[in-house]
C-alpha cells in the first residue's frame, strides 16, 4: 500500500476508516495462525498475504493452514494451532455453520479469533472483517441490467452461479442481486449452487444454463474461478455476443476478459486488504487495545470503464502486488 499512501488525500481517508496504523506493541512471544478453507483458492491466498504482512510488520510469527474446504480438517487445524502455542487466529470458515465449532475450541482455550469473510452462525469474536456483499452485487446487478435494457434484452431470462447458500456472504449476495433486478422490473430465472468452486464445475453449470429452451441474456457468477469456467463455456457455444456476464472477485486474467468485454463488470473484494484489517484487529487486541466488532470492506465495482483508473489500487488490494 506504499505508493496509494504516497497521495495525501487516499492517506487521509485510510485515516479516517483506520485502515493504517503504526504498528502495536505486543507481547511476545506470539504467534498469528489463519486457518483458510483452501490456500489454492486466490482469493484466500490473497487474504493470507495481508495477515502476514501485518504479522511480520509487528515482528509476530505467523503461519496458516488449508482446510481443502472441508470442516473436519477445520476441526483438525484448529486443534493443531491450539497443540502448537497459537496465541491468535484469523478463521476463514470453510462456512458459516461449520465456524461454531471453530470458535468454541478457541474460547475453550482462551485464545481470540477474528474472522475474515463468510462469516459465522454463532459464537463468540473478537471481530468480523467483511466485504459489503450485499451491496457490491447490487450495483453489479444494476450493471447487467443496464446493459441488457440497452441491448433490447430487458425481461430476458437471467440466471446466477451461486457460492453455497450454508455461507452468510453467499446470501448476502443473491439477495443484493435480487433487488437489483427486482428494481429493474426483472428476476432470477434459475440458479446453480456451487460446492466444489471450480472452474469445471461452473463450466457444466453454464453449459446447462444456456442450453435452455429461453435464450439467456445475463448470467451472474459469484466467485472468481468459477467465473473463469462459465468464460470458457460461453466462448465454446459461441454465445459472447448474445449474452452479458456478471462476476464477482477477481483473478489476473479478469483485468484482459472485462477490457475485451467477456466479462461485463465484476464486483471485485480486496482481499488483501482484508487480511491486513484482520490482522491489525487481532494484534490491537492481543495489545488489549479496543477493536471494531465488525469492520467492512468496500467492494469495487470494475468495468471496461474504469479499469485502467483503478488498477492501481486493484494490484495492491485485490493482488496484493502479484499482479504482473
Amino acid at each position: 500500500m506504499n505508493r496509494l499512501l504516497r497521495n495525501p488525500l487516499v492517506k487521509a481517508l485510510l485515516v479516517i476508516l483506520g485502515l493504517i496504523s503504526a504498528g502495536v506493541a505486543v507481547a511476545n512471544p506470539a504467534k498469528i495462525v489463519y486457518l483458510t478453507p483452501d490456500l489454492n483458492f486466490p482469493f484466500w491466498h490473497h487474504i493470507a498475504q495481508g495477515v502476514a504482512f501485518e504479522a511480520k510488520k509487528n515482528g509476530i510469527e505467523f503461519s496458516s493452514l488449508s482446510s481443502n474446504d472441508d470442516g473436519a480438517i477445520q476441526l483438525k487445524n484448529v486443534e493443531n494451532a491450539i497443540a502448537h502455542g497459537a496465541t491468535g487466529i484469523v478463521l476463514t470458515p470453510t462456512d458459516s455453520s461449520t465456524a461454531p465449532a471453530v470458535l468454541a475450541l478457541a474460547e475453550k482455550a482462551k485464545i481470540p479469533v477474528v474472522i475474515a469473510d463468510v462469516g459465522t452462525n454463532s459464537g463468540r469474536y473478537v471481530s468480523y472483517i467483511s466485504s459489503d456483499n450485499y451491496t457490491g452485487a447490487y450495483q453489479a446487478g444494476q450493471v447487467l441490467t443496464t446493459a441488457l435494457k440497452q441491448k433490447g434484452w430487458a425481461g430476458g431470462y437471467i440466471a446466477t452461479i451461486t457460492l453455497s447458500m450454508a455461507r452468510n456472504n453467499g446470501r448476502l449476495r443473491a439477495a443484493g442481486f435480487a433487488q437489483a433486478l427486482k428494481e429493474a422490473g426483472a428476476q432470477v430465472s434459475d440458479t446453480r449452487e456451487m460446492k466444489s468452486y471450480t472452474a469445471d464445475e461452473s463450466n457444466q453449470f453454464a453449459k446447462e444454463l444456456m442450453a435452455k429452451p429461453t435464450p439467456l441474456r445475463g448470467l451472474f457468477v459469484q466467485a472468481d474461478m468459477p467465473t473463469l469456467g462459465a468464460v470458457q463455456a460461453i466462448k465454446a457455444a459461441q454465445r459472447g455476443q448474445s449474452l452479458e456476464l456478471a462476476a464477482f472477485d477477481g483473478t489476473p486474467e479478469f483485468i484482459d476478459l472485462i477490457k475485451q468485454g467477456d466479462i461485463l463488470v465484476s464486483g471485485m473484494q480486496q482481499p488483501y486488504l482484508m487480511g491486513e484489517r484482520a490482522g491489525e484487529a487481532l494484534i490491537m487486541h492481543l495489545a488489549k487495545k479496543p477493536v471494531p466488532s465488525s469492520i467492512v470492506i468496500p467492494v469495487l465495482i470494475v468495468t471496461h470503464k474504469n479499469i485502467d483508473q483503478l488498477l492501481p489500487v486493484l494490484r495492491e488490494t485485490v493482488f496484493s502486488n502479484e499482479l504482473k
